[in-house]
Parts: structure tokens; sequence; C-alpha cells
């Protein structure tokens, strides 16, 4: 039983906590993921919003260690049973799957602090994916991803203000201003759904070549 590669590059993994059967979460695999997650023996998947490898838990420590690996019956869909070592969901809640339809609630509560585990950018821009779909029409961060238009005002409004901080202004009003245009960038991230691991990947690129190299890049 083997995966067609070349017909499937990304097949779904369903994972489910070993000890309870319990699903935890559904990702994507493509096929250095999955020989990564067969030879060390942890979860490694494809994300496709950081469009890179990663293994589960990198940021968190919240593993996923490997007791089983199965295939279904047409060879394109995996099950894993793992043990889960913390957390599944980068909401901090075990499974990913706490929000019933029928009932039209969240059913499973918060266990961990997911700005100290993620860091306050990554929870931020989350948080702006989920007010995508919210029903919240008070939300400013709605209003903003439902107007592209006053979105790029914005941006542009609030890059200028933090110039005129850093001109003229003390530091608490430059910090000040900095959150705002970071605020506003990362809907803007939201907005194209473009994760920060992309832009912090780029400035990783960007390590060792000089500005004025990586300029002229631009341009070939």
């Amino acid at each position: 039983m083997n995966i067609d590669w070349n017909k499937t590059p990304l097949v779904p993994t369903i994972v489910q906590e070993a000890s309870t059967n319990e699903v935890l979460m559904l990702a994507y695999m493509n096929q250095e993921a999955f020989e990564l997650t067969k030879s060390t023996g942890f979860a490694h998947y494809f994300s496709r919003s950081k469009q890179r490898i990663w293994k589960k838990g990198e940021s968190s420590n919240h593993t996923q260690e490997i007791i089983d690996m199965l295939l279904d019956c047409d060879n394109d869909t995996v099950l894993l049973k793992v043990k889960q070592n913390g957390v599944a969901c980068h909401t901090g809640r075990k499974s990913c799957f706490f929000t019933s339809i029928t009932q039209d609630k969240i059913i499973l509560d918060q266990e961990v602090d997911i700005d100290a585990i993620y860091g306050v950018v990554d929870t931020l821009y989350h948080t702006i994916l989920e007010r995508k779909s919210s029903n919240n029409e008070k939300s400013w961060t709605k209003i903003l991803l439902e107007s592209p238009v006053l979105l790029q005002e914005k941006i542009q409004e609030e890059a200028k203000e933090l110039c005129v901080a850093i001109s003229d202004e003390s530091d608490e009003q430059v910090i000040y201003e900095a959150a705002d245009l970071l605020y506003h960038a990362l809907v803007g991230l939201g907005y194209r759904e473009i994760s920060p691991d992309r832009v912090k990947q780029e400035l990783a690129r960007r390590f060792g070549i000089s500005g004025i190299e990586e300029k002229a890049s631009r341009n070939k």
C-alpha cells in the first residue's frame, strides 16, 4: 500500500488521541512530512498557510508522539494515532473541534495560555482570522476585513503617524503608533490569509544579504 504522491501531493491527515480515540485535528502531509513522521516518531505536517514543513509543537513543545499510522482504503488519507503532549489546537484547547453547530456554542474551554506559547503576533493573527467568520458587526477588525479600501487607508494612515512619532514624539508614542501599524498590517495579512510565519521566513532569508543586494535582486 503506497500513496501516489504525484496524484495526491497533499494528503488529509486525521489525528486521534491513541488512548481515547478523541479526534484532535485535521492537517495535511506531503511526502517529506510523511517520511519525517515515520522516521522521527513525531508528527510533521505541511502547512498550507506557512507554505513549509512544520513539526507539531515546534513552538509550543506540544508535540504528538506517533503510536500508529494508518492508511485508508483509497490510499489517499492518513490516520495518526498519537500521544498528545499538551494541547493540539492553536486556541489552547485539547482538540480543534470545539464549536458545536447544532448547539451553536463552544463546548471546550481553553486549557493553556496561548500568548505565552505562540507569542502575541501569532495569537493576534489567528484572532483576526476568527473575526472573518464571526457575526459580530461591532468588531473593528471585522469592519476592516470587509472594507479593503478602508483597510488600505488605515495602514497608510498608521504608517504616517509612526513616521511623525519617530521624528517628533516620545518613545511611548512611538511604541503606541508602532503597535497600531502592526495590528493593521496583521489585518492586511489576514485579509489575504498570509501567515506572519511567511514574513518571518522572508526576513530569515535576508539574513546575511545586504540591503542593497536584496533590493537589487528584486529587479532581476
